[in-house]
C-alpha cells in the first residue's frame, strides 16, 4: 500500500518538523516537559516518532529515497565533523580511566555479540540461525555498529553485511528499547555516585580537574559563528566525503576484481570504503588548523546531521517488526548483561569513578547523541567529556563493530 506522503521533498520536511519539535520541548524550561524528558529521552522520540508514523502508512521508510541521501552524504559528512573535534590532547588529559573504560565498553560489545549468540544457540537455536540476507548475525552487527559509536556505524554495518529490511527493522527496535534502558540505569546511577564511587573505591577529585579543564578549553576555542567559517566546516566534512566516495569507487572494484575471496571481509564494499576513508580524513584534519573550526560549531553541525541520519534509519522501523522475533530482545540482553559485567570488573580493579564508566558505556552505546546527556547528569560543564569519549567510539567503532560482526558470522549455526 502506498503511503500517506509520498514525495520526499514533504518527507524531508516532516522529519525535519519533528526533530524540530522534540528538541524546542527537550529544552523548555516547562515543568511538564522537563519531567516527559526525564524518562523519555529526546534521542528515543527521534527514532520512535518517524518510526510510528511507518508503522502506521503515513510515510514509507522503503519507497523513500531519503536513506541513500542520508547515508551517502550526511553520514560521512558527520564523520568527518565529529572526528575532527578530536581533541587527542584532550583525551590524555583525562587521565588513562577514562579511554580505558569506553575501550573496555567497546570490548564488552565486540565480544557480548558472538557470546550472546553461543548461549542463545544452546536453546534456541532457531532464534539466531537463518540464512542470506535474513541470517540474523547479519542483523545483529548493526546492533554491534550502534552500541560502538552510534546511529553512524549502525548503517554503516547495515550496508556493509546487507541485513534485510524486516530484519533491520526487528534489529532497530531491540537496539533502542534495551540500549535506552540501560541508560536509564545509567542517569538513576549519576545520583548515587558517591555510594557507587565508595564501592569502586574510586577517588573522583580527578573529574573536577576534569571539568575545570573543559571549561578552560570551551572558552578558549569558542568564537562568533560566520558565514566563512560555515562555509569552511561545510567545505571540510563534504569536501573529505568526495575524497571517500572517490577513493572507494577506484579501491572497492580493485578487491572485487583482484580480491575476491576479500569478500567476507567487506573490502569489495564501497560504502565500507567510504566509512573508513571519511573517518580517516577527519582524523587527519584534527591534526592541521581546520581543528579550530570546532569553536565555530563544527560538531554540532555534524550532530545536527547526525540526527537528521537517526530520523530517517527510524523511518525505517516497523515497530510491530519485533513481534515476529521477540526472542532478539534476549539475545541483546545477555549482550548488554555482558557488556555491563566487563565494564564494572575492569572498572572495580583499577578504581575507576563511576563517572568514566558511565560515560564510557554509553559513548559506546549511544554514541555522540547520548554520551553527552549521560556526562551532563554529573554536571552541565561535563557534556563534551561525553562528545570526546564518543569520538573514540567513532574512531574505532567502524573496525570494532566489523570486527564483531566477523565473529558472530563465525559463530552463527
Amino acid at each position: 500500500m502506498d503511503p500517506l506522503i509520498g514525495n520526499d521533498a514533504v518527507v524531508f520536511g516532516v522529519l525535519l518538523l519533528i526533530l524540530a519539535f522534540i528538541f524546542h520541548t527537550s529544552y523548555s524550561k516547562n515543568k511538564y516537559w522537563k519531567k516527559f524528558y526525564t524518562f523519555i529521552p529526546a534521542l528515543l522520540l527521534c527514532y520512535f516518532v518517524p518510526g510510528l508514523l511507518n508503522t502506521f502508512g503515513i510515510i514509507s521508510g522503503e519507497n523513500s529515497k531519503l536513506y541513500f541521501v542520508a547515508t551517502r552524504y550526511f553520514l560521512p559528512a558527520s564523520l568527518v565533523l565529529l572526528t575532527l573535534s578530536i581533541d587527542l590532547k584532550g583525551l590524555i588529559k583525562l587521565g588513562p580511566k577514562a579511554i580505558i573504560m569506553t575501550l573496555t565498553g567497546t570490548l564488552g560489545i565486540v565480544l557480548g555479540g558472538p557470546i550472546s549468540i553461543i548461549i542463545v544457540s544452546i536453546f534456541s537455536p532457531e532464534t539466531v540461525g537463518g540464512a542470506g540476507a535474513d541470517a540474523v548475525w547479519r542483523g545483529l552487527a548493526t546492533i554491534a555498529g550502534d552500541w560502538i559509536g552510534g546511529g553512524a556505524n549502525q548503517t554503516a554495518m547495515l550496508e556493509v553485511f546487507g541485513a534485510s529490511e524486516q530484519l533491520f527493522s526487528q534489529m532497530i527496535t531491540v537496539s533502542i528499547i534495551v540500549g535506552y534502558l540501560w541508560m536509564g540505569v545509567l542517569l538513576y546511577g549519576a545520583g548515587i555516585k558517591t555510594k557507587l564511587d565508595s564501592w569502586l573505591k574510586a577517588d573522583s577529585s580527578s573529574i573536577d580537574q576534569v571539568q575545570k579543564r573543559i571549561e578552560n578549553y570551551n572558552f578558549s576555542i569558542q568564537k562568533y559563528i560566520t558565514t566563512p567559517a560555515l562555509i569552511k566546516i561545510l567545505a571540510a566534512a563534504f569536501g573529505v566525503t568526495a575524497a571517500a566516495h572517490l577513493g572507494a569507487d577506484i579501491i572497492a572494484p580493485y578487491f572485487e576484481e583482484n580480491f575476491p575471496v576479500l569478500k567476507r571481509f567487506s573490502l569489495t564494499s564501497g560504502f565500507f570504503w567510504i566509512v573508513i576513508i571519511a573517518t580517516t580524513g577527519g582524523l587527519i584534519l584534527s591534526f592541521t588548523k581546520l581543528r579550530d573550526l570546532e569553536g565555530s560549531g563544527a560538531s554540532k553541525i555534524g550532530s545536527a546531521f547526525l540526527y537528521i541520519l537517526v530520523a530517517v534509519i527510524g523511518m525505517s522501523m516497523d515497530i510491530t517488526a519485533i513481534l515476529h522475533n521477540p526472542g532478539l530482545f534476549i539475545v541483546a540482553v545477555i549482550w548488554i548483561l555482558f557488556h555491563v559485567s566487563v565494564l564494572l570488573i575492569v572498572g572495580k580493579l583499577i578504581k575507576s569513578p563511576y563517572f568514566f564508566i558511565a560515560v564510557g558505556s554509553m559513548a559506546n552505546i549511544g554514541g555522540a547523541a547520548s554520551a553527552p546527556i549521560v556526562a551532563s547528569s554529573f554536571h552541565p560543564s561535563l557534556a563534551p567529556v561525553g562528545v570526546l569519549l564518543a569520538v573514540v567510539g567513532y574512531a574505532v567503532g567502524t573496525y570494532a563493530a566489523w570486527l564483531s560482526a566477523i565473529l558472530m558470522s563465525l559463530v552463527a549455526p
